[in-house]
């Protein structure tokens, strides 16, 4: 059994084939997510036509692998071009070339360093915005040198979290061997830095990255191959830490592969050994992007390995690579920005997100009172968000969009069937108008207040774990064997917490 069959038993030359072909009478099964065809390589001209193959559809849909969202971001100077000004000088002092730069020659010969700046904050901005700054995020640059510089651009941007760990925001790249060694930090999930890693290849394959939420794209992705093992850093599905889906930012149309059939399809087969005028594959052709720089055959190995310390911007003219033009001044606005989804055929669609949840809802929940009824059968109301986040559906994001000081019934109620919501505030104090805490004595009645003032503050919904009375305010009010005392002990506690739940609830029963 070969795993990984598309590196080295794919090519007909190499030492793996050779073991294969030493044991000629086994059964072999060659595993791959991403096939390899190509002129020169072939797994089908070896294993034969895929006997089985698992779509990242299917996987999706059957909740082994995370759904995913994607940002378009369109910059002015990607769309329109750039063209320097008559007697425009570079960062040296050189006469920058009079011609048009496009998105293709960003970073790789002529480095705007507004454009650097204004991904950044882009990328900040999200991440403040999901209020959770603490994703695992990977941001995909056109080489060595670019990861550099957005990394010190990241580092700007976020300087209250770097000042706290300097690790908040790391290159991990081949010429970078502090960087390195914090790759197994980065992809264990227990953990928390870094936290903001930029590279360029050297963290798009065989790097499992389970709790990677955004991966942000900032170069081309030339190879169908490298972009779907890109996409496969998110996909992981990580229950412990509640990663059910992720979100892709593409700043460089790489995600335009999705519209390729290529993308979750069949592979098809383009060299094929023997025949009257068959294809040789040239002795150790190594694999290339679109614009012929190597892609790494090894996990681990970045594309470029540039001589000198860690950490240290490399000038145009050092390290042996292109010369890059610096321009600085030029400035660079964000034009145009589209959200898409997948949708139920597994397709990208674009659409409002109050809209898309609003059918993802309805299919899960047939009407309002199919809704209301499930939602008053269950005791643990978490288990609810749990299941709709294990079906692609994170209620997160437009919780974002409408406000979070809405109880996640509200939000279901309003965006679905399109019920007037109430904050948890106003349930709150519908409660405690109807004063059926009377029944309870003073420590037990002081509790359930804090309960419900809890849920109005921070939206806890398993009030009647126990746990919650080892927190404040409740750890002031006695310990919680004291506290479940109250009441009468653990069931009972439980069971008013139940009455308290079904009094948040009541008008809508």
């Amino acid at each position: 059994m070969i795993d990984e069959c598309h590196r080295g038993s794919a090519a007909e030359d190499s030492a793996w084939r050779e073991i294969l072909d030493h044991f000629p009478a086994a059964t072999q099964i060659g595993l791959t997510a991403t096939p390899k065809e190509t002129r020169y390589v072939s797994n089908i001209a070896y294993f034969g036509e895929p006997v089985f193959t698992y779509s990242l559809k299917q996987g999706i849909s059957d909740g082994f692998l995370a759904p995913y969202k994607v940002i378009k971001v369109h910059i002015d100077r990607d769309v329109e071009g750039y063209r320097p000004e008559k007697g425009q000088l570079d960062r040296d002092g050189n006469e920058v070339e009079d011609r048009i730069y496009n998105a293709k020659d960003f970073d790789r010969t002529v480095v705007l360093d507004d454009r650097t700046k204004l991904v950044a904050r882009k990328v900040t901005e999200f991440l403040k915005e999901s209020g959770d700054r603490f994703q695992k995020t990977i941001i995909f640059c056109v080489d060595t040198e670019h990861a550099d510089r957005m990394r010190l651009a990241l580092v700007n941007e976020n300087a209250d979290l770097v000042a706290d760990n300097p690790r908040y925001v790391m290159r991990i790249t081949g010429n970078d061997p502090i960087g390195q060694a914090q790759l197994d930090n980065f992809i264990d999930p227990e953990s928390r830095y870094p936290v903001l890693v930029t590279t360029s290849r050297l963290l798009s394959t065989g790097v499992d990255a389970q709790t990677c939420r955004l991966i942000v794209l900032d170069r081309e992705v030339g190879s169908m191959t490298e972009f779907k093992q890109i996409v496969g850093r998110g996909t992981r599905v990580h229950e412990d830490t509640k990663k059910f889906y992720f979100t892709l930012i593409d700043f460089r149309g790489a995600t335009n592969h999705f519209a390729d059939r290529e993308f979750d399809g069949e592979p098809v087969q383009i060299y094929e050994p023997g025949g009257d005028d068959p294809i040789t594959p040239p002795d150790d052709i190594p694999p290339t992007d679109e614009d012929g720089d190597p892609l790494p055959e090894t996990p681990g190995q970045d594309e470029t390995i540039v001589a000198g310390p860690p950490d240290i911007t490399i000038r145009p003219g050092t390290g042996g690579g292109t010369r890059k033009i610096y321009v600085d001044g030029v400035g660079a606005t964000i034009v145009a920005e589209r959200v898409e989804y997948l949708d139920e055929d597994g397709k990208l669609v674009t659409e409002s997100l109050r809209d898309f949840t609003r059918k993802a809802l309805k299919k899960r929940f047939a009407s309002l009172d199919d809704f209301l009824k499930r939602w008053k059968a269950t005791e643990r109301k978490q288990a609810i968000i749990e299941e709709l986040e294990a079906e692609g559906l994170p209620l997160d994001p437009i919780m974002d969009e409408l406000g979070r000081n809405l109880d996640p019934f509200d939000l279901i109620c309003h965006v679905a069937f399109d019920r007037k919501p109430l904050t948890r505030r106003e349930r709150a104090d519908n409660v405690t108008k109807r004063d059926i805490f009377t029944k309870y004595g003073p420590q037990a009645r002081a509790v359930l207040d804090a309960l419900l003032a809890k849920y109005a503050d921070e939206g806890v919904l398993n009030l009647d774990d126990a746990n919650v009375l080892r927190i404040a305010p409740f750890a002031t009010m006695g310990s919680p064997v004291q506290l479940l005392r109250a009441f009468g002990g653990k069931p009972a506690f439980e069971q008013a917490v139940h009455e308290m739940q079904t009094a948040l609830y009541q008008e809508a029963a």
